[in-house]
């Protein structure tokens, strides 16, 4: 059976609609970071077909000459992003709308599996570069990430419409005895689960994470 990552990790990828509180264990994931409004911006667009590309063209390595050591067949994982905001700002996502989605910085990312190594990687580049010169392999960084402690909740509806239910999300956070704790690493954290090209607008589903600290825990810092 193909190894599916939202199936085997359903405390990561099916949260319910009325949130939590989930530790989230390190997680290799191929990122591109960037700036812009994500509805208009080709940067946003060049670094979302660069992480598919590098995505698909490790999951095919099966029907080449190359076989990553360890590999397995798996489905790939959704797209993620970490969101900010470049005027100095902190950006909580707290029910508030961002008017101007031009000070967005995002890093944008597809979880891999734990397979993928640099030389898996660097190989990935030298045959994406191959069938595809125009993008920017270089845009394109593998790593750990280390999330931790996060309060989450599943968004279904329209991405505009988000403020509502990171609002529900912040509040179960305060009335649980912890705090949001935002930092240049841990930020705003969106996982897409529909496909808006296919998707009716009311029925898409993203997961929206803020990473926590309980309160006990920071007055003794």
């Amino acid at each position: 059976m193909v190894f599916d990552f939202k199936r085997e990790c359903k405390d990561i990828y099916r949260p319910k609609t009325t949130p939590s509180i989930i530790d989230v264990p390190i997680i290799r994931f191929i990122m591109v970071d960037g700036k812009g409004d994500p509805n208009t911006s080709e940067e946003y667009q060049a670094a979302v077909e660069l992480l598919y590309g590098l995505s698909y063209t490790i999951k095919m390595s099966k029907k080449g000459p190359y076989l990553p050591d360890g590999y397995f067949d798996y489905v790939v994982p959704p797209l993620e992003g970490l969101w900010s905001l470049d005027d100095g700002g902190e950006f909580r996502g707290n029910g508030t709308m961002i008017a101007d989605k031009s000070k967005f910085l995002w890093t944008v990312m597809i979880r891999q599996p734990d397979f993928v190594t640099q030389k898996v990687f660097a190989w990935a580049k030298d045959a994406l570069a191959k069938k595809k010169p125009v993008l920017d392999m270089s845009q394109a960084r593998l790593a750990d990430f280390t999330e931790g402690l996060c309060g989450q909740v599943m968004h279904i509806g329209a991405y505009d419409d988000e403020p509502a239910t990171v609002a529900l999300l912040e509040s179960f956070i305060k009335g649980n005895g912890y705090a949001t704790e935002m930092t240049d690493i841990r930020r705003h954290h969106e996982i897409y689960l529909g496909d808006p090209r296919k998707t009716a607008p009311e029925k898409l589903r993203t997961i929206i994470r803020h990473p926590v600290m309980k309160l006990i825990e920071r007055e003794k810092l």
